[in-house]
Order: C-alpha cells, then structure tokens, then sequence
C-alpha cells in the first residue's frame, strides 16, 4: 500500500518542495519537483496522486498572485452569535469570490473581540468591495464589516511540512522585500488562458506533459499558452505551482498537519510600516506577512502574520521570538495582539470579470463597478 501520510520520508521530501518551492510558471511542474526531490518523476507522480485522494493534499494548482488581478482585502465581519454558522456556510458555499472562511476568537478587550468571522474577499478590478460586502451582510445577518486590503506583503507562501522543523527565531539574512500591490488589467485573450492555467488538477491530470490539454482547453497551441503563461509570471502575476496540503482537517488516516492557526497583529508608528514588515516578514516560520490597516476595531494595527502548529505554546514561542527581534531593531510596537483561528475552511476565490458580472445577475444586484 502506498503510504498517504506527511510524515513518511518520501512524502515528506515531496512536499517540502511541492508545497511552496516551485515558484511562478514551469513548463514541466512535476518533473521539476522530482529534479528538487532526486527522486523518479513515477515516484512522484503516484504519491502525489494517491495524498489527494487520500485528503493529505486538498488541491494541486498554479497560484496566481490574484492581489495584482483583483480588488483584494481581508474582512472582519461582526455576526449575531446564532446566525455565526449560518453566515459562516453561506459565505463558503455561495459566493465564489470569498476564500478562506476562519472563525477567530481573542482574549484582547477590544471592540474587535466581536468580530469573529474572518475572510479573505476578492472582486474584478474595477469593482467595488464594499458593495459586495452589502450584499453578503443583506444575506447572512452581518451588522458590520471592517475591510483590510493589503497595502504590502512581505511573506506568502504556506510549506506546512517544511515549516514544522523552523525553531523559534529562525527567519532569512536580510530584510524581506515588500511585494507592493497594483492591479494589472489583462486582455480577452490572456484572462481565457489564465483561467484554464488556475483551475486545479484532477487526479488524472497529475501528469506529465502537464499543459498539453489546458493549451487545447484554452484553443490555443501550446507554445502559444506557454508565452502567455510566462509573460504573466514575469510581471509578477504567477504565485507558484503548489500541492495545498488539508492542514485543518484530519486525512483517512487520521494525521493532521497542523491544530493551531494564530494571526498576530502588530501596530508600529506610521510610516514604519515597511520597515517592520520586511523585519517580520523574514521568520521563515510566517506563511503571510502582510501591511494591513486594522483600524480603531483592532486598536489600529498596521502589520499582521499568520503561523500555524501543532502545539499552541510553541506557536507562541514563534511569536514571542519575532516580538524580541522588532525590539532589537529599534521598531516601536504600541500594540499587539493574537486572533487564534477555529472553525475554518478554505477555496480559491474566483476573479474573472465575466464570470462576476454573471454572479450579480444571479444575486439580482446591479453592475457594481467603481465606473
């Protein structure tokens, strides 16, 4: 029997590279995993096969960098507690356009407290968030929302697997480098490709040649799909060809990858905020890294991170390490804080600007453009 688990060695070094390691477009995705991996393209064509059916992996896809495609933020939304589960389903099984649904819960005394549905919402360029967000708050019972769009981001990337191993501090030699966000608009021609390049892999497609059939798919030659591919990952609108491993929920064989999800919030005096992000974001611990305005909800926040473990303290180790590291960087934080993630699920956000205004229609709402 083929093992399905994370932890057996050679699934172990797949995914230490399959999970995060393959960035922007490759023509031969899986043969390059192998290539990292020293290992034969059989081996890990059939084990990455099997996980996702086993549930280890929840997806295999090409990212894109979707926050230079679309209008992007995180949303925290305050939700009467007996309508939190309603609206919590709703937002992950309606509305395409939301992507991770966590419900987070903290200590802090701090109006935020209430706000305990969190997602990550995303809309075609040219549309408005907040009218989307009145829409969702008409149908789940939503009586605030707080928009956090992402002013920078200085660490995207999850690698669960290589990233139970980091200790507490270990983070890269210099600065991390911002990623400034700016949406880029995109032809006819390159969205049909784009959208074929997304979509995630069946287990039958885990293959290679990997892009033979998208190329037909799109009715383009493969050359021709290839060139528009890497035109789009130079100009920074391809993220990585990843395998997403199911880190909240328990596989067949019970394993889990991860039990704790903590999003830290720091606020630093403004017109520091890259300078802390780029010292936060170097932690290789960090999945996400970002400068976001949190507002008075959140005592006014400006860099927040995500890390996940297995052990809560441990996570809190982590945290206190990078609190130690902006203190000898002479980075003053006047707040800081830990929203820990429950109940929580995860889909990629669609972004395309037919398939939106199609949604609208269905949800009996005008054109929601900013025009």
């Amino acid at each position: 029997m083929i093992p399905i688990e994370h932890t057996d060695p050679v699934n172990t070094k797949i995914l230490s590279v399959s999970e995060d390691k393959i960035t922007g477009f490759v023509r031969e995705p899986f043969q390059e995993i192998a290539n990292r991996c020293d290992l034969p393209l059989d081996t890990v064509l059939e084990r990455i096969r099997t996980m996702l059916a086993a549930g280890t992996i929840r997806r295999v896809r090409q990212t894109l960098l979707a926050t230079n495609l679309a209008e992007g933020a995180l949303v925290a939304w305050r939700v009467p507690e007996s309508q939190l589960d309603a609206a919590f389903e709703d937002m992950f099984q309606n509305d395409p356009y939301t992507g991770h649904v966590v419900v987070r819960s903290t200590e802090a005394n701090i109006p935020g407290k209430a706000f305990k549905l969190w997602t990550t919402l995303k809309v075609p360029a040219g549309y408005s968030l907040d009218a989307h967000c009145e829409i969702l708050m008409r149908r789940t019972g939503a009586d605030a929302y707080r928009l956090m769009p992402a002013k920078g981001i200085f660490a995207l990337g999850v690698g669960h697997v290589r990233r139970s191993k980091i200790q507490p501090g270990d983070r890269c030699e210099g600065p991390a480098k911002m990623h400034k966000v700016e949406t880029i608009k995109l032809t006819d021609h390159e969205w049909r490709i784009l959208t074929v390049l997304k979509r995630e892999f069946a287990p039958d497609e885990i293959c290679e040649p990997a892009w033979t059939k998208r190329a037909a798919e799109a009715g383009v030659s493969l050359d021709e799909f290839f060139a528009v591919a890497e035109s789009l990952a130079a100009r920074k609108l391809v993220g990585r060809f990843s395998t997403f491993l199911e880190h909240v929920k328990p596989n067949q064989s019970g394993a889990r990858v991860t039990r704790f999800n903590a999003l830290f919030h720091w606020a630093v005096p403004p017109g520091r905020e890259i300078e802390a992000g780029s010292e936060v974001g170097r932690h290789e611990v960090l999945t996400h890294c970002y400068w976001r305005d949190g507002g008075p909800e959140f005592n006014n926040v400006n860099i927040m991170a995500v890390a996940h473990g297995t052990d809560r303290e441990r996570v809190l180790e982590h945290k206190a390490a990078i609190d130690r590291h902006l203190e000898e960087a002479s980075i003053p934080v006047t707040y800081t804080n830990v929203f820990w993630g429950g109940r929580s699920e995860i889909k990629p956000s669609e972004i395309s600007p037919i398939a939106y205004e199609e949604w609208l229609r269905k949800n009996s709402a005008p054109s929601l453009t900013n025009a």
